[in-house]
């Protein structure tokens, strides 16, 4: 059963999850296959409103970005950054030469994940979840079958839960073996990195870990079929980061798209297409592959239910995450998009209330996204387009970070941060923005559009001074006409 993406913040005593497995019970009021972000959110919260709950998970509690993916590239991210700013700041009279042990590094990285992936399981435990460590698939709309190391076994369920997260797309001929050819799972675990990488794939996970190892000192050559980095991005934010990447020393080709390899006696060789046929290779010790992620309902036997996927993948829900059964639920990456662990806590936890018979229903209206590159992306909300093409008359305000006092005394001024409002009401419709410490920033916006704000509630707070949260209200008083900054 592949899992949820996940971030979390739970606390820990360091134990793994799935360690303590619970009998698996014959019957259940709900049963959850899955416990990545939606999944055991969903537990936690079903079991806080007195229902009888089991959740199965056959690899480790929290899922794939927890496990395996945004909390350890975050940790080698944050460890890369440091590693960096110390060897680059000549500019402000530090000079600086650092050793960076990998190993270390990874371990450090482990000792977070295990932290944490050990608090989720006190958290459902606390709560009287029963934890399965075993595959679920289900035999009818109200029984599933339940395999563990001690056997076959039978469930009978009143709801149920589908919460499969994502899973890795394959490119043809690229099969991921640990050595030669990379998953971002595999680099995420490597003691020492190769000194010359190619990647293929320039989407957020791509640009993240190009960007990181790029630090840690890894050659990296990066292989996309589209013409820029970031193609879900706008080409204003793609250009700051590709810009910044560049300048690290990533290289860029653009318009090819890798069509198959070979081990030769130092490494590999990879050879890519263009549109047009024309053939390129590259060398180099290593590939990684990140060419996006897809939803994964294939894994719990959805034909026992009869519930045929979307042509996109997707388990078809309603605004409660109800299947076209009205006792089976699905959420998370295995749902929609947003393909985000965010989401899928929310959506996990909006089945729950709805399997207590509380009011809750979907809404994403202000999801928020983050990318950790160099500098950072959030955005929350509708662009100019989307108002636009939502019948709204949009203004947008914008302010430079070359305009900002405290990211001029960190020496990053490349970036902006850029508001959309409805120019007749001045109610807040999205954000976009590229800035040191985004993922952080974008908060603010997150809550005024959920809340339905205007402009004003941003530019009549007053916020702290000097600060990168400063160019959130200079690019709502851009919006307003009333910016004290010239740009």
């Amino acid at each position: 059963m592949t899992t949820d993406a996940t971030d979390t913040e739970a606390g820990a005593d360091g134990t793994t999850a799935a360690d303590s497995t619970g009998d698996v019970p014959d019957t259940t009021e709900v049963l959850i296959l899955g416990g990545g972000a939606g999944g055991y959110v969903a537990a936690i919260k079903a079991a806080q409103r007195g229902l009888d709950v089991t959740l199965v998970e056959r690899d480790a509690l929290g899922g794939t970005c927890l496990n395996t993916g945004c909390i350890p590239s975050k940790a080698v991210i944050h460890g890369a950054d440091i590693a960096h700013e110390a060897t680059t700041a000549e500019e402000l009279g530090i000079s600086a030469t650092v050793d960076v042990d990998m190993e270390g590094l990874i371990d450090w990285k482990d000792g977070v994940v295990g932290q944490l992936t050990g608090g989720i399981e006190q958290i459902c435990q606390a709560n009287g979840v029963t934890i399965v460590d075993g595959i679920a698939e289900f035999v009818d709309d109200h029984h599933a079958s339940v395999t563990t190391d001690d056997g076959d076994h039978t469930v009978e369920f009143e709801y149920a839960i589908v919460a499969t997260g994502s899973q890795p797309i394959e490119l043809p001929g690229f099969a991921p073996d640990g050595e030669h050819v990379l998953s971002s799972t595999d680099i995420l675990s490597l003691s020492s990195m190769p000194d010359e990488l190619l990647v293929v794939g320039a989407g957020y996970i791509g640009m993240e870990l190009s960007t990181a190892l790029t630090k840690l000192g890894t050659d990296v050559t990066v292989v996309e079929m589209f013409d820029d980095v970031l193609p879900m991005y706008d080409d204003e934010i793609s250009a700051v980061v590709r810009e910044q990447a560049t300048e690290l020393g990533v290289d860029f080709q653009f318009g090819e798209a890798a069509t198959e390899w070979e081990q030769v006696d130092d490494g590999i060789v990879v050879t890519t297409e263009t549109e047009d046929g024309e053939t390129s290779e590259y060398a180099a010790d290593a590939v990684l592959v990140v060419a996006g992620r897809q939803p994964a309902p294939d894994t719990v036997n959805l034909a026992a239910i009869n519930i045929e996927p979307t042509d996109d993948g997707f388990i078809p829900t309603d605004a409660q995450g109800r299947t076209p059964h009205d006792h089976i639920f699905a959420v998370g990456d295995v749902a929609s998009e947003p393909m985000l662990a965010h989401t899928a806590m929310y959506e996990g936890a909006i089945a729950a209330a709805a399997i207590a018979g509380d009011p809750a229903a979907i809404d994403t209206t202000a999801v928020p996204a983050a990318v950790f590159t160099d500098p950072e992306i959030a955005t929350v909300g509708q662009t100019e387009a989307d108002a636009e093409d939502a019948g709204y008359t949009p203004v947008v305000g914008k302010i430079p970070l070359a305009a900002n006092g405290r990211a001029r005394t960190m020496s990053a001024t490349d970036g902006f941060v850029r508001i959309v409002a409805d120019e007749p009401t001045g109610r807040l419709l999205g954000a976009q923005m590229v800035t040191p410490d985004a993922s952080e920033m974008i908060g603010e916006l997150t809550v005024a559009i959920n809340a339905g704000l205007d402009l004003s509630a941003i530019t009549q707070t007053i916020h702290p001074h000097p600060t990168l949260s400063e160019a959130v209200m200079e690019a709502a008083a851009d919006a307003q006409g009333e910016s004290i900054h010239t740009h």
